[in-house]
């Protein structure tokens, strides 16, 4: 076939590009070996989604129907390059998935690097940037392709700064070619054993085979249909870091076979922390790949498991699936359904099993991945009783570890009828709530909810086993009176009907009540929420989302027998047009809102505190004549 010349064309990569390629080849330069494991990621993608098509379209993989990745390395000249026979790229395709920020997953990438060079590296296979990490051992890279479904081919080449030229290129095979020269200093990449040991390290159970040279160079065999007493340690954990593009080490994994309702194979995984960005309500994606009778049918299989276990990594092979099955086929499909069912409870026993013989194990799940537990309390109605008791949180009775609802209820007092908890901003600023002061003085433990989550999710369980769960913070609870006769206030009824008044006009539409407290010991007020209503937290996280909510009115508790407020009283009853007591009632009221985090406007609040400071320093000093 003659030759026709073409002429190459130039583009300029995104400014978002330019960025991750100088991130990619300056912060993460110790970990260089990466650039093979997702150059061959890159490939196994490529066959699967032609094996994929081939299903309902044989003719599609032609007198080329072996497929697999190849890997041609000249040691003396340094230079490398991998290819496939998949499903290959258009000149579209090339400027999309190799110029573009669309493609890339660049602003999601940048946006969650830690500055931890380990944990950076993790990051660029899940946002879909590995193919750039050639840049770290090449100066310049060479990608020729062609799409199973174009018959001309192209050549896209770049020195990964900012440009890149794609020309077209005649007779080329199916798939697509990588090729470099490697760089002085990444000249370890060119020895075989050194490659040898990447592909053993990294890629050693992609599905395709790979050749090195001409000879085979990985086990190509599904890990997950080998029986479990085959599969060492190690191999269990280079399949986890195969999949999750990671290095470390597993929390636990479960290898399952079963055999009924449906017969299928499952290879689950449980990491050892969270990725940054997975907890992001706009991150949904599974870390399941489906597989049916060992071909890759799609990875991010949302299906096989509840939405909140989307930490979760591995396989599930499928006997009773048919090949040709699709992403449509798989929402609705009954197989899918017991199988999501199974696998959910298999990861459940596991965390209950942790939580009720190993704690120590179970803590460290928690840390890393209690907020999808809590997001699955919130979601998952079928499991929400299992979930509680995997629930954990800190608790006034145990300064130093967490507690659950189940050792919560073992240590109630035996009248006690509802389960208290409290929102703060961290342990401290709990024990300073005047809000805690009853449930102290009484030896009353309370839940305390540390991240915002924890009350959306408990307000919106309402009991368990029997008992309420009731936040502290509400102008109902049902307290006891344990005070002491002696301890009581002396005033008498027409000044505690004067001072109540008295705060209610001066506060007018500030609170929504003024009435007694029975739940303050040390501190002479403090703002709670009226009955049937969110909690202050709440209503904070409501207005962060939405500037025109409009919460409701805070109920006022004024304690009744502190030495302030009775004085109050006195001096009201002599002089009840004395603009002290305002001052001194707008200050608590204020003093009140900061504590819980929603003082609106501070500044008039610190000259009113000096003034009154002010005073007190002036009758101190006349008491010292």
């Amino acid at each position: 076939m003659n030759q026709k010349n073409h002429q190459a064309e130039e583009f300029q990569f995104q400014a978002e590009m330019s960025q991750l390629l100088h991130l990619i080849t300056h912060s993460l330069y110790s970990h260089r070996e990466i650039f093979l494991r997702e150059l061959i990621s890159n490939s196994s993608d490529a066959l699967s989604k032609l094996h994929f098509n081939s299903l309902t379209d044989p003719n599609i993989l032609g007198d080329d129907g072996e497929l697999k990745i190849k890997i041609d390395l000249d040691e003396e000249n340094k230079t490398l390059s991998i290819s496939d026979n998949g499903v290959g790229m258009s000149k579209e395709e090339l400027m999309a998935n190799l110029g573009t920020i669309a493609k890339s997953g660049t602003a999601g990438f940048v946006s969650q690097l830690t500055g931890d060079a380990k944990k950076d590296v993790e990051l660029i296979g899940r946002f879909g940037v590995g193919f750039y990490a050639v840049f770290m051992v090449a100066d310049e890279v060479s990608v020729e392709s062609r799409s199973y479904a174009d018959p001309q081919g192209h050549r896209w080449v770049s020195e990964g700064t900012g440009t890149y030229s794609v020309e077209a290129v005649d007779d080329l095979p199916r798939g697509t070619k990588i090729s470099f020269t490697l760089k002085e200093d990444a000249a370890e990449f060119g020895s075989k054993y050194r490659v040898e040991s990447i592909i053993k390290k990294y890629s050693d159970f992609v599905s395709f085979p790979i050749e090195l040279n001409g000879e085979a160079a990985n086990q190509s065999k599904a890990l997950w249909a080998r029986p479990k007493s085959e599969v060492s340690d190690e191999e269990y954990t280079e399949f986890f870091n195969y999949l999750s593009h990671g290095t470390g080490e597993p929390l636990a994994h479960l290898h399952l076979d079963a055999e009924a309702p449906v017969q299928f194979k499952a290879l689950l995984y449980l990491p050892q922390e969270s990725a940054p960005h997975l907890f992001n309500p706009e991150e949904r994606d599974s870390k399941i790949n489906l597989y049916v009778k060992r071909v890759f049918i799609q990875s991010d299989c949302k299906e096989l498991l509840p939405a909140w276990m989307r930490f979760v990594v591995g396989v599930v092979d499928s006997e009773d699936l048919t090949l040709n099955v699709s992403r449509e086929v798989t929402q609705h499909s009954p197989v899918m359904a017991k199988i999501n069912q199974y696998l959910t409870k298999k990861v459940m026993g596991l965390l209950a099993d942790w939580a009720k013989k190993d704690e120590e194990k179970y803590l460290s799940f928690w840390k890393s991945f209690g907020n999808y537990v809590k997001e699955g309390i919130h979601t998952d109605y079928g499991n929400r009783d299992k979930l509680l008791e995997l629930y954990r949180c800190q608790s006034s009775a145990h300064p130093d570890r967490l507690t659950s609802l189940a050792g919560y209820v073992e240590r109630m007092k035996p009248e006690q009828e509802e389960i208290y908890y409290v929102f703060g901003k961290n342990r401290q600023a709990i024990e300073n709530s005047p809000n805690i002061e009853y449930f102290k003085k009484n030896e009353i433990e309370v839940l305390y909810l540390i991240e915002e989550i924890d009350e959306f999710v408990l307000s919106g369980v309402g009991q368990y086993k029997e008992k309420s769960l009731v936040t502290i913070d509400k102008a109902d609870l049902k307290l006891e009176d344990n005070q002491p006769e002696e301890e009581k206030e002396s005033l008498q009824d027409s000044a505690k009907e004067q001072i109540l008044e008295r705060f209610k006009t001066t506060l007018g539409e500030r609170v929504g009540e003024v009435i007694p407290s029975q739940r303050l010991v040390d501190s002479a007020a403090t703002l709670v929420a009226p009955k049937d209503s969110m909690g202050a937290n709440m209503e904070r996280m409501m207005k962060m989302m939405d500037q025109n909510f409009q919460g409701s009115k805070r109920v006022m508790e004024i304690n009744l027998s502190h030495r302030l407020i009775q004085n109050l009283a006195q001096i009201l009853e002599k002089d009840a047009a004395d603009s002290l007591i305002d001052d001194v009632i707008v200050q608590l009221y204020e003093g009140a809102a900061l504590l819980e985090g929603n003082l609106e406007n501070p500044t008039e609040m610190v000259p009113r505190a000096n003034r009154l400071m002010a005073m007190a320093a002036e009758l101190h000093l006349k008491s010292l004549a």
